[in-house]
């Protein structure tokens, strides 16, 4: 009997852990329009409901035309900062870049447990 009510009272736990865990998500912040050569700050909000040994965001990365520029990878042993934190990426324009497609950005957060809430984006029109 008593590893029936332990048993039912670890379902009871896990059903209640998934009902108010979260997916990692982000959101891109970049500024709308930069000429080439000039330097940008690219800023991504990730948001998660918890951060701790056992459930956490474990990356974020972030693509430049499709092109992955960077990556943050957590870890048990090397936490996020925070449920809701803010990373900054600087970028320099490149005089190269094609000014009829500009710059595409996208990022995306990951959960150890629950996975991705998926990308999200930004454009900036280079001129």
């Amino acid at each position: 009997m008593k590893k029936f009510v332990f048993v039912l009272a670890a379902m009871l736990v896990l059903s209640l852990t998934n009902v108010m865990a979260n997916k990692t998500s982000v959101e891109v912040k970049a500024p709308e329009e930069a000429k080439k050569g000039t330097e940008i700050t690219i800023t991504i909000n990730v948001s998660h409901s918890a951060n701790s040994g056992m459930h956490h965001t474990d990356w974020v990365y972030l693509k430049i035309n499709d092109v992955e520029v960077k990556r943050w990878e957590y870890s048990k042993d090397s936490l996020p900062p925070d449920a809701d934190f803010t990373l900054e990426f600087k970028y320099t324009i490149p005089a190269d870049v094609d000014t009829e497609k500009g710059l595409n950005i996208e990022a995306e957060g990951h959960c150890n447990i629950h996975g991705s809430a998926g990308p999200a984006a930004a454009a900036i029109k280079v001129t």
